[in-house]
């Protein structure tokens, strides 16, 4: 009898990620969360507090189930990093080469609120880099992520068949998006420091996206935030044409320390 490959399980992720299959799965999972979330939305949601003071509604726990399962189905030893698993249990004290970084339910307070910038956030790491990541807005109706490795970025309308994506060369007249939760005087620092004269605040992951299809020229951040929230985000701008820089101009890295981020800088062309 032939021993079993144990190399097996990384060559069928690899394959798929060269392919394409994987982005179009995971696109294809977070609309599948988007349509679970929908009906909690507006509808007066339990609220709780977690440890680190941020809210967790019944949705982001059912849409988080539901990925981490669908994930499952398909990749089922690759490991995953899901928001309210580690608010629940404590982060992984280490990752393997490759891992999920799920985020079920980004800009949950403007959820609860009844804002639509709240996104669901898939994203496939491989040792610090995102590979592949889809982004959805069940509130608007809309789906991000990127192609096969090299291929771009695509963007849907639910329903709709994909559409190719690009960053748009920087105009002479930048616009920034930022953090909804920053005074109006860091705003402006901000977009200034990062060449745009004007901004726009914004709940979620969605300021990635809106980058990458070139409505938009930087998202500059200082304050702390996740990787769960930026991974997916990251992977559809970079393949978008973009690029998502740490402080020492490096691209943004995951696996870091208790997978927390420091500032950073999302920027179009």
């Amino acid at each position: 009898m032939t021993a079993p490959d144990a190399n097996q399980p990384a060559a069928d992720l690899e394959s798929d990620l060269a392919s394409g299959r994987l982005a179009e799965i995971i696109g294809d999972i977070a609309e599948e969360a988007a349509r679970l979330i929908l009906p909690y939305w507006r509808a007066e949601a339990v609220v709780e507090t977690k440890a680190d003071a941020s809210p967790v509604t019944e949705a982001d726990r059912a849409a988080e189930a539901l990925i981490l399962a669908r994930l499952a189905e398909h990749w089922p030893d690759v490991e995953a990093v899901a928001e309210e698993a580690v608010a629940a249990d404590g982060a992984p004290a280490s990752v393997g080469e490759w891992f999920w970084l799920i985020d079920p339910l980004d800009g949950t307070r403007g959820f609860v609120q009844g804002r639509e910038t709240y996104s669901v956030n898939i994203a496939l790491i491989r040792g610090d880099a995102p590979v592949a990541g889809a982004v959805t807005a069940p509130a608007l109706g809309l789906s991000w992520r990127s192609a096969a490795p090299g291929q771009g970025a695509l963007r849907r309308a639910f329903g709709e068949p994909w559409r190719p994506i690009r960053v748009r060369e920087r105009p002479a007249d930048a616009v920034a998006l930022v953090s909804h939760s920053i005074s109006e005087e860091e705003a402006q620092r901000l977009a200034a420091r990062n060449g745009c004269g004007r901004w726009q605040g914004m709940d979620s992951s969605l300021k990635f996206c809106l980058i990458a299809e070139g409505r938009f020229d930087a998202y500059p951040r200082t304050g702390p935030t996740c990787e769960w929230d930026t991974a997916a985000g990251q992977a559809v701008l970079e393949a978008a044409g973009g690029r998502v820089l740490a402080e020492d101009g490096r691209p943004l890295a995951y696996g870091k320390p208790s997978f927390l981020n420091g500032p950073f800088s999302a920027i179009g062309a």
